[in-house]
């Protein structure tokens, strides 16, 4: 792979239109097949949405549950469309325990938080006996879609154990945002962040509240700095390029002003 080539493609992302990022992405892959793969790994897009036939449930789909055209359904354990290939990567023991565990908690804090959407998560590990004592990975993913606007939240989790009674949680959370309007708005945008901490075990219950207690936290966070950066800083820039006063008014205040500065020199 070419450096030069995977880093122009990434610089040239960062300024085309984050709206169209994955058209973008896949317009680049096409140019160049050899930086296909680090792209896809490296650079974020919206979550889709597919449903389970088995359970009749939506799950998201992004590059941590696909197999060549196919996605991991976290509620059947199975790949849609279906795959003829055994060897594609399934959770067993441990992992698909916590990971359907982990679903379910997640799908609570989604409907209190949200109120709608859709909540995915995703859970693996290197160890073919499927035994998380010493670790594992995982990825949490939040939709929420209202009226043409997208809320995409993205946390790839990373677990490794200290000593018997801890474990650091590493966590990289991506928020996409797509607010649009058929008149005036049309705001994209993405955030991303890393966070650590080491926190106490027990059991397997004390991964779900680490977790769970870590990304309510996190999203809390990023939820504030988005207001401050995206709704905030705009607001200013509106309010500076357009007034709700009459100009004649905003003049002869300015005049006024200036008069009383005068007069005090």
């Amino acid at each position: 792979m070419s450096e030069n080539s995977y880093d122009a493609a990434l610089d040239l992302l960062r300024r085309l239109n984050p709206s169209h990022v994955s058209q973008n992405l896949l317009n680049l892959t096409k140019l160049n097949p050899e930086i296909s793969e680090d792209l896809l790994s490296s650079v974020d897009i919206p979550l889709g949405t597919a449903t389970d036939p088995q359970s009749n449930r939506k799950f998201l789909t992004c590059d941590y549950n696909r197999d060549l055209d196919s996605f991991r359904s976290p509620w059947s354990n199975e790949y849609f469309p279906k795959l003829d290939d055994d060897e594609s990567y399934k959770p067993t023991g441990k992992i698909r325990e916590l990971e359907i565990k982990l679903n379910n908690a997640f799908d609570n804090y989604r409907d209190l938080y949200y109120e709608g959407g859709v909540s995915s998560v995703y859970v693996w590990n290197d160890e073919e006996s499927g035994d998380i004592d010493d670790g594992f990975s995982g990825v949490v993913l939040i939709k929420k879609t209202n009226d043409g606007n997208e809320w995409d939240s993205i946390h790839v989790i990373e677990v490794i154990k200290e000593t018997a009674s801890t474990f650091e949680y590493k966590i990289t959370s991506t928020i996409i945002l797509s607010l649009q309007d058929d008149k005036e708005l049309n705001l994209n945008g993405n955030l991303i962040r890393q966070n650590s901490k080491t926190l106490r075990y027990e059991n397997e219950l004390s991964h779900i509240v680490n977790i769970g207690s870590f990304i309510e936290d996190i999203e809390s966070n990023l939820r504030n700095l988005l207001q401050q950066v995206y709704f905030d800083k705009n607001k200013d820039i509106v309010s500076e390029l357009r007034s709700v006063v009459d100009l004649d008014q905003v003049q002869q205040d300015k005049l006024k002003h200036k008069e009383v500065i005068d007069a005090l020199n």
